[in-house]
């Protein structure tokens, strides 16, 4: 059995990423359980190989991502897949009867598959992995954060934290340091990142591209209108942008570009939504699914503007040969915060500069 943890509609999207590319068989040789391929899937695509795959979802908290979460899991079941939701947060005493309920399938597993090893949850079940094979997914860009802290055997410390250790971080420190041990290779352990993102592992890791196979055979071609499209990140939400140079930032765009609707994050505050609408006249659309899906499905802007976020790597993947272009906006130095942390610059200004296939527009006056 391979048994995979997801906490965002995006990793399990990966997952699935991850499973269309390499049905019935594993990277380590051993034969993935494989049921006889239907003749159609949903939307009436051909099915791929099914392989032994047990998706768990540990539930978030906010309503956006168990809403796109709950659409994703109806797909991976229409794929074959075994789900398992589990309401891993939000009750007392719902931390240990989770992993003592995911124990005996942590034990029985032949592979992990993981879309955060940055998620204290996930690290703390990693302490009872063992020797078994490990497969990160993208969590977004978060993955090329990951494999340089990994290579540079640093401790794993999300890119827009300013890397205080409080008290939390002090008792859990034992935990992400065995986490770590577990995500590096070893004679007994094979480690595979899964990525879309430009990344140099260290030594020993194995990487294998995400072309977005299984969207693309799945949704689409969309059609194409002639106006732009505008992507929202939660760069406010995080603490990284200024709420108001964000707002007149996304206007400046929508006029310079004639775009007419603005895909909101699923972070995104309501209260920042309302106030984008009033002052921008955007139409704000709430995907149910991934933007990738979404864009595939259609009908989506012959232009695509973002700001530094995944979906300048995952769109271009995601679109390719429909000729829809993705325009990436930098950041200007006065939109950030002065809680932002130099860390966070930098990293947002990679996230841009090793984009592929996509246009680069400078930050609007």
């Amino acid at each position: 059995m391979n048994l995979a943890f997801v906490e965002s509609p995006v990793q399990l999207l990966n997952v699935l990423e991850w499973a269309h590319a390499r049905p019935g068989a594993s990277r380590t040789g051993v034969p993935l359980s494989v049921v006889p391929a239907q003749p159609t899937g949903p939307y009436g695509s051909p099915r791929a190989a099914v392989a032994d795959l047990t998706v768990v979802v540990l539930s978030p908290t906010d309503p956006m991502s168990r809403g796109q979460l709950r659409r994703m899991a109806e797909l991976a079941r229409d794929e074959g897949f075994t789900v398992r939701w589990q309401e891993a947060r939000g009750r007392r005493g719902a931390t240990l009867r989770t992993v003592r309920e995911l124990a005996p399938m942590l034990h029985r597993a032949e592979r992990i598959v993981i879309g955060d090893p940055f998620s204290r949850y996930v690290q703390l079940l990693l302490t009872l992995v063992g020797g078994k094979c490990l497969t990160v997914v993208d969590d977004g860009t978060a993955t090329m954060e990951f494999v340089v802290q990994l290579a540079r055997g640093e401790r794993l410390v999300r890119w827009h934290r300013r890397g205080r250790r409080g008290p939390r971080e002090l008792v859990l420190a034992p935990v992400t340091s065995l986490a770590r041990r577990r995500l590096t290779p070893s004679r007994r352990r094979e480690v595979e990142v899964f990525t879309s993102m430009p990344v140099e592992p260290p030594p020993g890791i194995t990487v294998t591209a995400n072309r977005f196979a299984w969207t693309r055979s799945r949704f689409g071609p969309p059609r194409i209108t002639r106006g732009a499209d505008l992507v929202g990140t939660s760069l406010v939400e995080t603490g990284i942008v200024d709420p108001d140079q964000y707002v007149e930032a996304v206007a400046a765009l929508a006029r310079a570009h004639g775009a007419t609707r603005y895909f909101a994050h699923r972070r995104e505050s309501s209260d920042k939504l309302h106030r984008l609408a009033v002052e921008t006249g955007l139409e704000i659309v709430r995907p149910d699914l991934p933007l990738e899906l979404i864009a595939r499905r259609g009908p989506i802007g012959r232009t695509v503007l973002s700001f530094p976020s995944t979906v300048v790597h995952t769109l271009p993947l995601a679109l390719v040969g429909t000729g829809v272009t993705v325009a990436v906006c930098d950041l200007a130095p006065e939109w950030l915060r002065d809680t932002a942390s130099p860390r966070a610059r930098r990293f947002l200004a990679g996230v841009t500069g090793t984009a592929r296939d996509v246009h680069r527009l400078p930050a609007p006056a």
